[in-house]
């Protein structure tokens, strides 16, 4: 791929920290593509997915105004497995599309950010040219995650991290990884790893 096209996927468990490194680099002027926002985006206005969504999951899949029942699906993914994997395998083809145009409208930057919880584990990384995973102890995401989110115990959390890569498997995978461990400052780190990932973009 040419330089300008160059793209990098950032990943990391819940409760890492990515999205606080991925507004660091957003202020360094790097562009950043959040694939779960784009994701709840897909679901609410993509007319054939919401048609394939409500014909596995049901009409209640979508509430009276046509927007995504977000508790519904979400249970309907922790009680069965299956269920989990149909709804990606409709949302993150699309979702790598959307990328695809989006990051050519980017290519005046160094380089691109993609956020995304599941880069490994949906195979998307292959599509990237460099991959950066964050990282962090378990049990201060845990705690990050119930300061965060309100609706979730403990329980739900060890839950989704147990449907997620181990940090030792992403980190073996990664090209960079990046310590969120609030132990030394994280502005000096991102700051080091954007110069590096611009010289590996150019």
């Amino acid at each position: 791929m040419q330089n300008d096209f160059f793209s990098v996927g950032i990943t990391g468990g819940i409760g890492s920290g990515k999205s606080l490194v991925c507004k660091i680099f957003s202020v360094l002027g790097i562009p950043i593509y959040s694939s779960d926002e784009r994701a709840k985006w897909l679901l609410a206005h993509h007319a054939d997915l919401k048609d394939q969504v409500i014909r596995h999951f049901g009409a209640e899949a979508y509430d009276s105004e046509g927007n995504p029942n977000r508790s519904f699906l979400a249970n309907e993914i922790f009680k069965k497995e299956s269920n989990r994997q149909v709804l990606n395998s409709l949302v993150h083809p699309l979702v790598d599309e959307d990328f695809q145009r989006w990051r050519i409208s980017h290519t005046n930057s160094p380089f691109t950010l993609k956020e995304a919880a599941l880069l490994f584990e949906t195979g998307s990384y292959k599509k990237l040219h460099k991959m950066v995973n964050v990282s962090a102890p378990e049990a201060l995401r845990i705690r990050r995650v119930l300061l965060r989110d309100h609706h979730r115990d403990r329980d739900q959390v060890v839950a989704i991290m147990k449907k997620q890569w181990t940090d030792a498997e992403r980190e073996k995978q990664a090209d960079y990884t990046l310590r969120n461990d609030e132990r030394q400052l994280l502005i000096p780190k991102v700051t080091r790893l954007y110069r590096q990932l611009c010289d590996d973009a150019a």
